[in-house]
């Protein structure tokens, strides 16, 4: 047991905005998100679109984020709509706007955007005489000026808030909940499944069951060594988290110290290998151009194909070479993909990402590459991107021809009904 005399005790808020995309949805309609029924879908064209947000009437028929829009009953008191992102951000932006009334920027750290932290150790007793009282009053003011309910946990740090917010706010009828150091045996440790717990994986998890570790508190009360031994400094974490220990704070400033251009895509039905193989070149086209629309070269690729049942595939490898052209980033992705993917398995998820990037100009003369083809083949490629931009994706596609000799000649091909 750790003593908790020796950490920091402070007065961290984590405010989640109830149900936000979908009553953000609801209230521009002008209905309301306690009543009706609605679900915010990624396309409402395709059938097999994936469900964003819905609200909590349409929860209780089944319905959740991640349903499909087929598995959606068709009934007159159902709405389907589109999502809209400029609205859920200014609602987003509004209600951050309400807590800095309360706290300095350093002070609020927006975790997503329907959620963030504000830490209110040294402003909260300047508008209320308990911390209770001052979250209902924030509560209030956000439902009065958005019309959003939230949902807010307190905790002696960031940990604990969130636990308490995702755990006990949620299902409360003041949707307040305040966990603090001596809460932790009684609140903390009972959690189970492990993967309810934040930051912890379904992968994590099963490690963790194989030796015996299936609540928090077992966790909490495992031998740190052991932990460390076998899960290096991810182990130091998970104990002290699981003993409501968390040394992070708002005000210390995230570095990205190693950026990256990513797409993911969540398939609409389970695809076969080949499949995916077309969704990832789509994935490759977008992220390779918006390398180049920043004249960079990208060294490390990181991908992945997710099984439609568990698991899947994650690989990364660094290049020799640092490229930005579709085709060397596909051909990498296809050869370990090749090798490393069940060809026999379905699928339901593929995701690429680019890291470490360097300018063109600073790119080292590679004397086993011909330089003048590669140089053809970026400019090519940024011509096709120029075009897409000024008419819109699809209007550009390139077509492959074979001389006579059998090499291959590369040339544009313009969409008919289009002229430039």
């Amino acid at each position: 047991m750790y003593d908790y005399n020796l950490v920091e005790e402070r007065d961290i808020l984590c405010v989640d905005q109830k149900s936000f995309f979908a009553s953000v949805s609801c209230i521009e309609k002008g209905l309301d998100p306690r009543e009706e029924k609605l679900a915010v879908v990624a396309d409402t064209k395709r059938q097999g679109s994936v469900v964003l947000a819905a609200t909590a009437p349409l929860k209780k028929l089944g319905i959740k984020t991640g349903s499909r829009l087929f598995e959606i009953p068709h009934r007159n008191d159902i709405y389907i709509i589109n999502p809209s992102m400029r609205k859920y951000l200014e609602v987003s932006i509004a209600i951050s706007k309400i807590a800095l009334r309360y706290v300095p920027p350093e002070d609020l750290h927006q975790y997503s955007i329907d959620e963030f932290f504000i830490d209110v150790t040294d402003s909260y007793h300047r508008f209320s005489t308990t911390i209770q009282s001052f979250c209902k009053k924030l509560q209030f003011e956000i439902k009065a000026e958005t019309d959003i309910d939230c949902s807010i946990g307190i905790g002696s740090n960031m940990l604990l808030s969130k636990i308490a917010m995702d755990v006990e706010a949620k299902h409360s009828p003041s949707m307040i909940a305040e966990w603090r150091y001596h809460d932790v045996p009684q609140k903390l440790w009972p959690i189970q499944p492990l993967s309810e717990f934040w930051g912890i994986s379904s992968r994590t998890e099963a490690k963790l069951n194989k030796r015996g570790i299936f609540t928090v508190g077992d966790l909490a009360n495992y031998p740190h060594q052991y932990l460390k031994r076998d899960f290096g400094i991810i182990g130091t974490d998970l104990h002290l988290h699981a003993n409501g220990i968390d040394k992070s704070k708002i005000r210390d400033k995230y570095e990205v110290v190693n950026p990256s251009i990513c797409k993911s895509q969540i398939l609409m039905r389970d695809y076969r290998f080949e499949e995916t193989k077309v969704v990832m070149r789509e994935l490759i086209e977008d992220v390779a151009s918006r390398v180049r629309a920043r004249n960079q070269l990208a060294k490390t690729i990181h991908f992945s194909f997710g099984y439609s049942d568990d698991g899947g595939v994650n690989k990364q490898y660094t290049l020799e070479d640092p490229t930005n052209l579709d085709e060397n980033i596909f051909k990498v992705i296809e050869h370990f993909a090749d090798k490393l993917c069940d060809k026999q398995a379905l699928y339901r998820t593929v995701s690429v990402s680019l890291t470490q990037f360097i300018d063109e100009k600073d790119r080292q003369l590679n004397l086993f590459i011909n330089e003048y083809e590669r140089k053809r083949k970026e400019r090519l490629a940024k011509t096709i991107d120029e075009l897409h931009s000024k008419y819109g994706k699809g209007i550009v596609s390139r077509a492959v021809s074979y001389t006579d000799a059998g090499t291959k000649n590369g040339r544009l091909g313009l969409m008919a009904g289009h002229k430039m």
